[in-house]
């Protein structure tokens, strides 16, 4: 299944990025804490040559915790500073203050080395769509900053917001942020056709291009593989027929039956089935699941 989905404003909003990275000193990239790797967008690596950098693996309460621990550890392996989040929990954002205060302290003492006491930092964010950029700029901001929504393209355009008192509030030494949200851009070409899968799955691809039944299957295929205990505790089906496996349109049949969901003449509405395990998965009703290992 070959899935590309690079609308025009991609390439416009590459061509922003690149603009407007030298008055950034640091690049904040957001990664799906369930799939890091196929998350990470190679053309950032390219842009933000240069650029002091910091991986969020955002949606952790979603993601597998201990894998997550691993995908961390392979990071700074790499030389990237990381941190893990749920961008939905204020509590949850709140290390990455002085995450960022870690990153850009040497800038911060050759300003006041020259006087300059309170010089503000710029962060740029970036990452694919879909993965919570918006909502992780709200929740550091503490207001509703930046457009959110549940599917991919909802931000369009650069914005410059301002984060106050994000390390010590009421301070002399607090330093104000300016943070750059950006929408969110994949590249042109999936080498992998299973990272264009995981990240479909996600979320991160529009379903309105994709055909949502397969790319259920496929996610049955993956869950049979990681977790089959994912399948058969929520939906409360075998994923057996005597010794042998059932087939994953054979599961999303069992799915659709078990919730009723069909159609005239008693047949199985496996759209509506689709559809039903793509969302459960992607709120984490399913548990908490990671779809990739370092």
């Amino acid at each position: 299944m070959q899935i590309q989905w690079y609308p025009g404003h991609m390439t416009k909003t590459k061509r922003m990025l690149t603009a407007q990275l030298g008055v950034v000193d640091v690049v904040i990239e957001l990664l799906d804490a369930r799939l890091p790797l196929s998350s990470k967008n190679p053309d950032i690596d390219e842009l933000a040559q240069g650029k002091q950098r910091l991986l969020v693996l955002n949606k952790a309460d979603l993601a597998d915790k201990a894998v997550s621990a691993q995908w961390e550890a392979y990071f700074r392996r790499l030389g990237f500073f990381t941190l893990a989040l749920d961008s939905t929990q204020r509590a949850s954002v709140k290390p990455l203050a002085e995450r960022v205060q870690e990153i850009v302290q040497p800038k911060v003492e050759r300003l006041r080395s020259r006087g300059r006491l309170n010089a503000p930092i710029r962060a740029m964010v970036v990452g694919i769509p879909n993965v919570g950029k918006s909502t992780f700029i709200n929740q550091l901001a503490g207001r509703a900053s930046a457009a959110t929504a549940d599917k991919p393209g909802v931000t369009r355009g650069r914005q410059w917001i301002k984060v106050r008192d994000l390390q010590a509030r009421g301070t002399s030494d607090t330093n104000d942020f300016d943070m750059m949200d950006t929408p969110g851009v994949l590249w042109p070409k999936f080498e992998d056709e299973q990272v264009g899968i995981r990240l479909a799955i996600s979320g991160a691809v529009s379903d309105l291009i994709l055909d949502r039944i397969t790319l259920a299957e496929h996610l049955i295929k993956i869950l049979l593989d990681i977790k089959p205990v994912a399948i058969t505790a929520r939906y409360k089906i075998s994923t057996d027929i005597g010794s042998n496996e059932k087939i994953p349109r054979q599961i999303l049949e069992d799915i659709g039956e078990t919730r009723g969901f069909k159609m005239k003449g008693g047949i199985i509405d496996l759209e509506r089935t689709a559809i039903t395990l793509l969302d459960e998965y992607r709120g984490g009703k399913l548990g908490r699941i990671s779809l990739e290992k370092p």
